[in-house]
């Protein structure tokens, strides 16, 4: 599996810009997080995902896999709906698995050269399709496209490991910024300690 490069420059960073921050990526250490290369990949699994637990997500995933193979925008389009949903998908999340692939197929969107664009364009691209919002955009930037600089107010977990690092009972968008700006250009490193954080509240 690939993971999530990062090293000495993003940790220093961090750690030269929060105290707190600093104390706890010390305790922490490096974090290895999984990543799916492949965008058109990385988006059909994070669709799999939503709303769904881990494990749930894992079954889903190897059923279809055992089902079509490689997941490709043509395997998958080359079965039926039925057949899909019967590895145990919802209607709606099927239906929003075939768009994107045909989508893919059409060309509307050429996922091999979504890393040529920009983060607002490849958002803007995306959440144009059935069943992608804009979390789901920063997920694929982050995990797939390895953008350096994603922080996802629209990520609970993320806002959890923020208030519990820094003893908050809540967080408004506008002070989120503030740490968006602080962490700034190296917020996704800095996202994959705030969901480790999250996990401690």
């Amino acid at each position: 599996m690939d993971y999530y490069k990062y090293g000495k420059e993003e940790i220093n960073y961090l750690k030269s810009k929060c105290e707190k921050l600093a104390a706890a990526i010390d305790r922490i250490g490096m974090i290895n997080r999984g990543i799916i290369l492949n965008p058109f990949q990385a988006l059909i699994s994070s669709i799999i995902s939503q709303q769904i637990s881990t494990k749930a997500a894992a079954t889903v995933k190897i059923r279809l896999n055992n089902l079509i193979g490689e997941l490709t925008a043509e395997n998958i389009l080359g079965v039926s709906h039925e057949e899909i949903q019967a590895c145990g998908m919802s209607n709606r999340k099927v239906n929003y698995i075939r768009s994107t692939a045909e989508t893919a197929q059409s060309g509307v969107i050429d996922f091999d050269k979504l890393h040529e664009l920009s983060n607002e364009e490849i958002i803007v691209k995306l959440t144009a399709l059935n069943g992608i919002g804009i979390w789901t955009a920063e997920m694929l930037l982050i995990f797939s496209l390895t953008r350096p600089d994603i922080i996802s107010y629209g990520d609970l977990a993320i806002r959890n490991g923020i208030m519990n690092l820094y003893n908050l009972d809540s967080l408004s968008k506008k002070d989120f910024e503030v740490y968006r700006q602080r962490f700034s250009p190296h917020n996704s490193v800095a996202s994959l300690y705030f969901w480790a954080l999250a996990k401690e509240a």
